[in-house]
Parts: C-alpha cells; structure tokens; sequence
C-alpha cells in the first residue's frame, strides 16, 4: 500500500531542485524563486491535510453524504437540514481538496488563464441550455444549491470542472503514449465524460437536484449527453493549453491521492443510484471502480486517519 512518504514525495516531486515552487517562467508554468514561499507554504499545508484525512476526504465524506442526501429526499430529514445548499457546497468543496492539491503545484499564470476561461465557459453553457434548452435539453433546477446567477447556481463550477479534469486525468493514465495524439484524447475524454454523467445524472434526477422536461435513459434525454461531448470536447482543449501534458501526466502519476476525488464520485453517486435501483449507472459506476482499483488509486492506508480520530 502507498504510506506516508509514498503521499509526501507527492509534493516534494512537484518541488523545484532547492526546494521551492511558485513562481512563473515565461510561458506561464511554474518555477523555482524568491517570492515563492508563500506559496510553497499553502501547497504544503493543502497536501498535509489531504494525506492526514484521504479517509476522511475520500470515504466518510462521500458515504455521509449519500446518506443525508436520501434522507432528503425521502423526506427523512427536517428543515432545514434537509438539502440544506451549505452542507451540500461544503460537502462538495472538501472532496475536491484531493484534486485541488494535486493541481496546485501546476498552476501557473497560463493555467489560471486556461481554467479562467473554462470557468466562463461553464456558467455561459450552462446559461444558454438552462434558456433555450442547448445543448443539454430543456431542465431546470428543483433543489437550491446556493446563490443563483439567474437560472444557473453560482457554485456551479465546483460540480462542472472537475468532474471534467477527473476524466481527462483518468484518461491520461488509462492511454499511456497514446494520449499523446490529440483526436485520442478527445475521443477518450469526451467517452470518459459522457460515462461520469451517465452515473451522475439519473442519481440527480432520482434525488430531484435538478429535472428534465423529456426523459429516456433514467429521466435524461439523450439531448444531455451530445451536449456533454461539446463541453467535454472544449474542456479537453483548455486544458491541454493550460498544462504541460508531461508535467501533468507525471504529476498523477507520483501524486496517490489526485483522483481521490473521483473514488468520492463512484462512492456517493454509486450509492444513491444503487438505493434506487438504477442498474445501468450502477455498472458503470463499478465499471470506474475497476478502473480506479487497477490504477491503484483504491489502494491507500487509511489506518493513519482512524487512529487520530479515536484519540
């Protein structure tokens, strides 16, 4: 099993040759400098936390919130706890702390620009499908998942961006040399992302997150997923402009805990479909879990994190 030391070299790889990490090159990537201990300090304490808490984080948190989220639903749990939007983002925030920190050392000024217009994207997409019904057919939101920029919740790059850098993440480990051609990986990330919303969705329809106006595979139209190839489809071009693939591919690969976010994903959105009885986003939902398990990304120590916890 990955220990300790396997999760601190996490950082330590990302680190320049003297130890510190920040500052920019030319291009926009990160490097070595005065003025990066700051920085270097809040990517440090981020990593310590995640490595302190993976089962917290990557377990408790997702199992948790599965439960409170059927309560919900079932009617099970009272005002206002019941879908209460602070515990939901809160919930939501501290299982993307794996891949936050992962991507923390990477992020330069071209990566901040790449992510920024990403996020731009996010809200404008979602806008125009939440007032004319493209590219993800007509929906609406049912639950309040915080404050509102008109039809679409201001949180709503917290649930849209990652769930797009997990499947560009996997794809990277998953294609080996491969995801060196540009059509592979826009093949592979846009299956990879179809495939998340194919568990994500009929669980957030079931729990009544949000709803369509037509139905078909578990009350979401095909429409939703030719919409998700578009943004799957522009999501892997910034990306690919925000970060040196080497540099990213390398990072995933010494950092055990990168796609913790997405063993949260299988864990809280595999549940709830599985209470409902939704057998095919189950399967796939197992089908990442295999994936995950045979990366050895299902493989971390949690003995750590439940010995603090009992003292």
């Amino acid at each position: 099993m990955p220990d300790r030391q396997r999760d601190e070299a996490a950082v330590d790889g990302a680190s320049a040759p003297d130890g510190t990490a920040g500052e920019n090159a030319p291009d926009g990537s990160p490097t070595a400098g005065e003025g990066s201990l700051d920085r270097r300090a809040i990517e440090s304490w981020v990593d310590t936390l995640v490595v302190d808490n993976r089962f917290t984080i990557a377990i408790l948190f997702p199992a948790v919130g599965a439960v409170m989220l059927l309560a919900s639903a079932e009617g099970l749990l009272p005002d206002p706890l019941a879908f209460h939007p602070l515990l939901v983002l809160t919930g939501v925030a501290v299982m993307r702390l794996p891949l936050l920190s992962g991507l923390l050392p990477l992020v330069g000024r071209r990566a901040a620009l790449a992510l920024g217009t990403l996020v731009a994207y996010t809200y404008a997409i979602e806008y125009v499908g939440a007032t004319t019904g493209l590219p993800y057919g007509e929906f609406e939101y049912v639950v309040s998942l915080g404050p509102m920029l008109g039809p679409i919740p201001l949180a709503l790059p917290l649930f849209f961006i990652p769930l797009v850098l997990n499947s560009y993440l996997l794809g990277l480990l998953l294609l080996g040399e491969r995801a060196e051609s540009l059509p592979v990986r826009l093949v592979a990330v846009s299956a990879t992302v179809v495939a998340v919303d194919m568990v994500l969705d009929p669980a957030a329809v079931a729990l009544g997150f949000w709803s369509f106006a037509e139905g078909g595979y578990y009350g979401v139209p095909p429409l939703n997923y030719a919409g998700w190839v578009l943004s799957a489809i522009v999501a892997t071009v910034l990306v690919d402009a925000a970060f040196r693939r080497s540099e990213l591919l390398e990072r995933v690969r010494t950092c055990p805990y990168m796609l913790d976010d997405l063993v949260s994903f299988v864990l809280l959105w595999g549940a709830i479909n599985a209470f409902y009885g939704a057998v095919v986003p189950v399967a796939v939902a197992l089908a990442f879990a295999a994936a995950l398990v045979g990366l050895d990304r299902f493989d971390f120590d949690v003995r750590p994190s439940l010995s603090r916890s009992r003292s």
